[in-house]
């Protein structure tokens, strides 16, 4: 059975309101909580940027059976990973058992402001490869002596352990983070766009990544964006914190009025060709049926925003995710 996650983005919504988001989504019916972890915005004008880690806690305190998921998280320069495992088995215990942690190479958005580095993906995919490392061990109750090119610990212990196994799934574009993923980690975290790239792109080659080291093949999140609205206007203002996502060097960015300008100076139907315009259910269930049918994915996360985001939560419970469940056993 497939399970159904509702995206809480902190680009958008004060840290308060997603709190309030998560207990309307368990209520609704999904199953699943897809948190995003960031510093900075992509805009600074129609924006928030709260701390996920701390959100994450209260979510676990007024939700009894979603799980919650960093969507992601990136455990190379902010963090050291060994406290993002802390974090993550922390979150664990006072979510009863219903975290799991994803992680990511990260944007300079993120980074950037701290006057850390953001070098090249080799190097992100190098230190990446050693923090999964340190984070499974440590989540699976290791103490660890680590002496690695970039990260070191001394007999490092969790000894807020958590109360399970907390999966970790790692957000992948291309078949080199899908391999990775498959070798170290236990899912991808993929954003579909076209279904059969990201098959051809993601899927596949971390199925034989994972297949070459003698290992399970990865868990699958995919999520896709949605925009509800009835008309381009309306589309372009319910996007107003997320139009810079789409602008071009959103990757080496550091502030977010710069990525508000890019995108304001760009045609504005350009930018809305990059999401998937719905005007209601029928919509929806039409833009995810690729992801429940296709890709085969154990999560499939929503990510959407609209004018009125909890009237929009309402209607997916009553209106799609029924539908969207239906699909998955038929």
């Amino acid at each position: 059975m497939v399970k159904l996650a509702y995206f809480c983005g902190h680009e958008q919504f004060q840290p308060e309101v997603l709190v309030r988001h998560a207990r309307l989504a368990e209520e609704a019916g999904f199953d699943f909580l897809l948190v995003s972890e960031h510093f900075h915005p992509w805009v600074d004008d129609h924006s928030a940027s709260g701390f996920a880690y701390s959100t994450i806690g209260a979510m676990a305190q007024v939700t009894e059976r979603v799980e919650i998921a960093t969507g992601v998280t990136t455990p190379l320069f902010r963090y050291h990973p060994a406290i993002v495992a802390q974090a993550a088995a922390t979150l664990d215990r006072l979510s009863g058992g219903r975290f799991h942690l994803g992680v990511g190479t990260g944007e300079n958005i993120n980074e950037g402001p701290l006057g850390y580095p953001f070098p090249k993906y080799a190097e992100r995919a190098a230190r990446m490869n050693e923090a999964l490392q340190i984070m499974r061990r440590l989540l699976d109750g290791e103490k660890l002596t680590f002496d690695g090119e970039y990260y070191t610990t001394d007999r490092a212990k969790l000894y807020s352990p958590p109360i399970g196994d907390v999966p970790i799934w790692m957000a992948a574009g291309g078949p080199k983070s899908a391999a990775l993923a498959a070798r170290l980690g236990e899912g991808i975290i993929t954003s579909v766009k076209v279904p059969e790239e990201t098959m051809e792109r993601v899927i596949n080659p971390a199925r034989e990544a994972a297949a070459e080291a003698g290992r399970a093949a990865p868990r699958v999140l995919a999520s896709r964006w949605t925009v509800l609205a009835e008309h381009e206007d309306e589309a372009w203002s319910t996007l107003g914190a997320w139009r810079g996502l789409r602008a071009p060097g959103r990757l080496e960015a550091v502030d977010p009025a710069e990525l508000r300008k890019v995108a304001d100076q760009m045609d504005r139907a350009e930018i809305l060709s990059r999401y998937t315009i719905v005007k209601g259910p029928d919509d929806y269930v039409e833009a995810y049926r690729p992801l429940v049918e296709g890709i085969g994915a154990e999560v499939v996360a929503i990510q959407t925003t609209s004018v009125d985001q909890e009237a929009t939560i309402a209607m997916l419970g009553a209106e799609v995710l029924p539908r969207l469940r239906a699909l998955a056993t038929d």
